[in-house]
């Protein structure tokens, strides 16, 4: 069973946040694998299907960002998920818009909700892909994530979330390191 996480905070007023950059690549997700994200359990929304013969859940925490491990760790003991079957993905400060890294583990590196879910799940080895929403030195760092994309940035936005979605849905049936190699590279 694999579970994907997308990082974000819940409410209309948050939808196109660069803050929610997780959940718009899980709703890219859920539109290509047709698995509907609206189940509420375990603090977040949920969606359940299968890939070739794998089971996936997507998740999108309803928990807003920082306390984003509470929903984490609840599904992981229930399912008892493997920590090599987790993938988060989350927004980056410090990756241009329109780039993705992925990575096996590493720290939160200033993301709060990473931190929460590491403290929550006691490690920080497992799966990420990190989605580039850029910085602005001159706009506070809560206010620049917590703002819209601008117009100049949806084009480089929209190819970020399509290389997101596309290097999960291959991670489902790829190894991590392989899933990497090939999109660290794009």
């Amino acid at each position: 069973m694999k579970l994907i996480v997308g990082l974000g905070n819940p409410g209309k007023e948050y939808e196109k946040t660069r803050h929610n950059a997780g959940f718009m690549v899980m709703d890219e997700i859920a539109k290509q694998l047709c698995i509907s994200i609206n189940m509420n359990k375990f603090k977040a929304l949920i969606g359940q299907g299968t890939v070739g013969n794998e089971k996936v859940i997507l998740m999108k925490p309803q928990t807003y960002m920082n306390l984003s491990g509470e929903a984490v760790q609840e599904i992981v003991s229930y399912y008892h998920i493997d920590i090599k079957d987790i993938l988060i993905i989350y927004d980056d400060l410090d990756l241009p818009v329109g780039s993705i890294r992925l990575r096996e583990k590493g720290s939160a590196g200033g993301q709060n909700g990473m931190k929460n879910i590491i403290q929550h799940l006691h490690t920080q080895e497992f799966a990420r892909i990190r989605v580039g929403i850029g910085k602005d030195p001159r706009i506070p760092t809560v206010d620049y994530v917590l703002g819209k994309f601008s117009k100049e940035d949806q084009e480089a936005l929209s190819h970020a979330l399509t290389q997101a979605k596309e290097a999960a849905i291959y991670s489902i049936e790829h190894s991590f390191s392989k899933t990497m190699n090939e999109y660290n590279k794009k």
